[in-house]
Formats: C-alpha cells, structure tokens, sequence
C-alpha cells in the first residue's frame, strides 16, 4: 500500500517544519496536533531518556549538560558561541502510538557534531 492510500490516519504531534517536511515527500496526508504540554517541566538525567519521554523535541548535549531549544534570540546566540571549538551532540527521538490499540514504538538516536 504507497504511503499516499494509508488505511490510517497520521498524526504529527510536532510543529517541527523538518518532520512536516519529512512526511510531506514521503507522501503522507497528516493532521498536525501538538500537544500544550511545558516541555521545560519534564526532567530526566539522561538525554535519551529526555527526548523518549519528550518524543518530539531536539535535545542537544554540550560538555554533559543538556540544552534544550533555546528560549531567546540571545540564548540561541550564547549556545552558539559556546559551541565554538568544541563538540555537541543532537540526541532526538520519534514515538509513534497507534490510538486504536495504544501500542506504542520509538526510539532516539544521536549525532555528535
């Protein structure tokens, strides 16, 4: 069955352009909800941990601590600075959960820059 003739509904319970993108040019039709939800009060020790449980935000990991999206232009602006010689690493994760029969897979995966 092509991606386009799916006998499902898709949800994307992200406003992330990349991942609309993703699923746009493999052929999906989605409904894009996202959930109202102060990602900031979810904390868990271990990034992968963070984003499983986040499932739909980008973590980024800098010299063993975790930074989130940024709050602010100048934020953004410090992250990038700090950066400059030095290694991060994006840990993100995808969670898809059939709410049929609340069977739920994902998993995260990391990217050292």
């Amino acid at each position: 069955m092509a991606a386009g003739e799916s006998s499902f509904k898709l949800i994307l319970g992200s406003s992330s352009m990349a991942r609309q993108r993703i699923l746009a040019e493999m052929g999906y039709e989605f409904t894009i909800m996202t959930a109202d939800i102060d990602e900031k009060s979810i904390r868990k020790e271990k990034p992968e941990d963070l984003v499983t449980a986040l499932a739909e935000a980008k973590v980024v990991v800098y010299k063993g601590m975790i930074r989130e999206k940024p709050s602010s232009e100048e934020e953004a602006r410090e992250y990038i600075k700090g950066y400059s010689g030095g290694h991060a690493a994006v840990v993100g994760s995808v969670l898809v959960t059939n709410l049929r029969t609340g069977a739920s897979k994902g998993g995260w995966e990391s990217a050292e820059e």
